[in-house]
């Protein structure tokens, strides 16, 4: 006689049961449940493998971003230091640099409407420069910087004493002159450290328009015929370190 297999179970059962999942070992796989952390431990330290450990960098990647504090700082001021060498050099032996440079100027000089190459090329004068800078300067006292306002005052005082000796040692003529002393510009760099040096003072975000206007006397003296290119990328390198020495002084806004 057959007999009917009973159902196995532990003691006590009345009836045999579905194993039942354990809502515990769930929710210690699921990301952002309590107690878990990661989706891979449900203690919430993070995974010995390096990629559970590696952190993300600042734009989300994996991986971080190490600073390199101080390289384009040093490298600025180097590559304008260098720049400034190669064409004074070329300047005074009458290189190709310059040759090319002196070719170059005469074939623009007259260009573009006389009215507005003078004004841009006046923007380069004392008299509309200095007093932007002074306004600025002014301003900085008003708001408590009275070193920012020393420092841009004491920038602007050594154009002339970096300028002018070197006008006198170099002598080169001008485009449309016999006479000499055209060698770095004058005019470039008072409105370099002046605009640069009123927009650091004010509000740095107003320095794209202070090289703006820079950039705006340069080509106003080329086409006026009042300076060689080069007279003006000279004198550029060199009051470029006044002014990164401005950026790097006392703190501005």
């Amino acid at each position: 006689m057959r007999e009917t297999p009973r159902p196995q179970g532990t003691a006590g059962d009345s009836r045999a049961e579905l194993p039942q999942r354990r809502p515990g070992r769930a929710l210690a796989h699921t990301t952002g449940a309590s107690g878990s952390g990661t989706p891979h431990r449900s203690d919430g330290r993070p995974p010995h493998t390096p990629r559970g450990a590696r952190h993300t960098g600042p734009d989300g990647r994996p991986g971080t971003t190490p600073p390199v504090p101080g390289r384009p700082v040093f490298l600025l001021p180097a590559a304008a230091t260098a720049l400034f060498a190669v064409v004074t050099w070329q300047v005074l032996v009458a290189g190709p640099l310059a040759r090319l440079d002196e070719r170059a100027s005469r074939a623009l000089a007259g260009r573009g409407p006389t009215p507005l190459t003078e004004f841009l090329a006046d923007l380069g004068n004392t008299q509309v420069a200095v007093p932007v800078l002074a306004v600025a300067m002014a301003y900085a006292v008003w708001r408590g910087r009275r070193a920012q306002a020393l420092y841009a005052g004491l920038a602007m005082a050594l154009v002339p004493a970096l300028v002018v000796p070197l006008k006198l040692l170099i002598d080169r003529p001008g485009p449309l002159t016999p006479e000499t002393g055209y060698y770095p510009s004058g005019h470039t760099a008072t409105a370099m450290v002046a605009y640069c040096g009123a927009a650091l003072l004010v509000h740095r975000r107003l320095v794209p328009l202070a090289a703006l206007l820079t950039v705006a006397t340069g080509t106003g003296l080329v086409l006026r015929g009042y300076h060689w290119p080069l007279d003006v990328l000279g004198s550029g390198c060199l009051c470029l370190l006044l002014v990164l020495l401005l950026a790097t002084g006392p703190r501005t806004r």
